[in-house]
């Protein structure tokens, strides 16, 4: 995604605030829920998040920034890097998502993605796309990818290659800079960049069914600069959602308020 100048050095987060319990609705027709807090959870606060996967009871993260890229395993609980490995100082790197055994990440404006052993975080393989690579999630069959425009591009997960596109709309209206994704119980979850908002999407027709309005889960203190909401993460096993940020020292597993 694009970077913004400044780079934000967050400190350890003092309190948690609680959870919001009002948000505007904005100009369009879909729904604008609310949150709880669940649980706070310890973040890398060096970390500049691209992506996050909930997998086997543990985090996969893809941190960016040309020099200082990674590919990450993380013990929830604790924010204890377990794994990790670096990613060629010429990439910057971007979303990531799980397909069978493999991991696959993408990079920002070098049309290079990588593929990972997911047991050793070795990479093996590398593919290739047209434009920049931002998000990358997949449903049951076909990965997702996001660059930054309202349209999302379908992807054979063997070939990489399209298959087919769709055009993100909030009742007619793109949305633009749709960023971080994640496959939720039938929908893609897609953080829309420098904003506090994840649109809800339904992947065959592109329509925007509700936002969720996450202003106030971190202080203003810790949100400046680049430092901004990025990251979703689901465990579809437990229906545990996860978000986080750019540079933030809390991880949050929230509840979505309808």
């Amino acid at each position: 995604m694009r970077v913004l100048l400044a780079i934000a050095v967050v400190a350890a987060v003092t309190q948690i605030p609680g959870a919001v319990r009002a948000a505007q609705r904005p100009s369009t027709a879909a729904p604008v829920y609310t949150y709880d807090i669940v649980h706070a959870y310890p973040h890398d606060p060096e970390a500049f998040t691209q992506w996050l996967i909930y997998r086997d009871g543990v985090l996969f993260e893809s941190t960016g920034l040309t020099g200082r890229s990674t590919l990450r395993k993380v013990q929830l609980e604790t924010g204890q890097v377990l794994q990790q490995t670096r990613v060629d100082r010429r990439y910057f790197a971007e979303g990531l998502t799980d397909w069978g055994s493999r991991l696959l990440q993408l990079t920002w404006v070098t049309n290079i993605g990588f593929v990972y052993d997911l047991a050793t975080l070795e990479p093996f393989e590398t593919f290739s796309y047209e434009g920049e690579g931002w998000g990358l999630t997949h449903d049951a069959r076909r990965l997702i990818l996001s660059d930054g425009t309202p349209v999302l591009r379908f992807l054979d997960p063997q070939s990489r290659k399209v298959t087919g596109r769709v055009t993100v709309r909030d009742r007619g209206r793109p949305v633009d800079d749709l960023n971080e994704l994640e496959f939720v119980d039938g929908q893609v979850y897609a953080n829309v960049w420098l904003t506090t908002r994840i649109a809800m999407i339904e992947a065959s027709s592109g329509e925007v069914t509700g936002w969720i309005e996450l202003a106030g889960l971190m202080p203003p203190a810790f949100t400046s600069g680049d430092a901004v909401l990025n990251g979703i993460a689901y465990d579809a096993a437990g229906t545990r959602l996860f978000v986080t940020g750019k540079l933030w020292p809390r991880l949050f597993e929230i509840r979505v308020r309808r």
